[in-house]
């Protein structure tokens, strides 16, 4: 998610670099953080909280992604496959929250 959040916004528009180009690389680098945070805790209710903090932060992402979109910085097929992504995290995360909190 990280990798590809920075590999489409690299072209984005100089004025953003400060703005949502910021704002997108640290929502989906906070993703993975927070999961691997949470899993050095190693107490599965403190897990289970940067888990549900890392989808959070996929939240924060679709919205960027979506304004980004609509402002035209990102072509259909670059939106679509950072939202696919963005998708599949937000169904993992989903999973194992459900998992740990049985």
């Amino acid at each position: 998610m990280g990798l590809a959040t920075y590999k489409y916004t690299k072209d984005f528009p100089q004025r953003e670099q400060y703005g949502i180009v910021s704002q997108m690389r640290r929502s989906s680098i906070s993703v993975s953080a927070n999961i691997a945070e949470g899993y050095e805790r190693q107490h599965r209710k403190e897990y289970v909280q940067y888990l549900t903090i890392a989808r959070g932060s996929l939240g924060e992402l679709e919205t960027y992604l979506l304004f980004s979109r609509d402002l035209g910085y990102f072509n259909s097929r670059e939106f679509e496959e950072l939202n696919q992504k963005r998708q599949e995290v937000g169904k993992l995360l989903n999973g194992l929250i459900k998992s740990l909190s049985e």
